[in-house]
């Protein structure tokens, strides 16, 4: 990842998502959705797209409520088919739904999304991919494994010589734990 770690710093949308938040632990359900569907909606567009929409994907998917997605009928398809705010992929906007709703579901049965996830860990990507796919809709190889590098439960966000990259490590990434102790990616 170093070309994004000389990419992003200074650009005005991927400066501060390189800065603060891309390979950072993240927690809470809502915030986990939220990553998740960006990721899901940047397949084959740009990361700075995705970024120049999120409040509009925010607005349009009630602030990545995942309860409130979760409940999204035809009438919402049929108004995020119509919002250019955000992508408007059929696919894609079943498979937030579908994905809300499967997200409900883990937090049933372990407490929470990212308790689940944590139950999951470690892994390896492809080992990720495979449980991904039993569980989500349009989350590919490339798509989960952006989507778990962006939230630390994989490494390679940032090179080792980049100054985020010691601030994410002061954080405990999931996947610096599972390194440390010896698992290898």
């Amino acid at each position: 990842m170093s070309g994004y770690c000389d990419a992003a710093p200074g650009h005005p949308l991927h400066g501060p998502y390189h800065d603060r938040e891309y390979g950072f632990p993240l927690e809470g359900d809502d915030a986990l959705f939220e990553r998740l569907l960006l990721e899901i909606n940047q397949a084959g567009l740009s990361w700075e797209l995705m970024l120049k929409k999120r409040e509009g994907f925010r607005a349009a998917y009630a602030g990545f409520s995942v309860a409130k997605v979760a409940k999204f009928g035809v009438k919402d398809v049929a108004r995020l088919l119509a919002d250019p705010g955000i992508v408007r992929n059929r696919l894609k906007i079943a498979a937030a739904i579908h994905n809300a709703n499967a997200i409900l579901e883990l937090a049933a049965a372990h407490g929470s999304f990212a308790a689940w996830l944590a139950s999951q860990h470690p892994k390896t990507k492809k080992e990720w991919v495979k449980v991904f796919a039993k569980t989500f809709k349009f989350t590919g190889g490339e798509i989960v494994g952006e989507f778990l590098m962006s939230i630390g439960y994989l490494p390679g966000a940032h090179r080792a010589t980049c100054p985020v990259h010691a601030r994410i490590a002061k954080a405990k990434p999931p996947w610096l734990a599972a390194q440390r102790a010896g698992f290898g990616y």
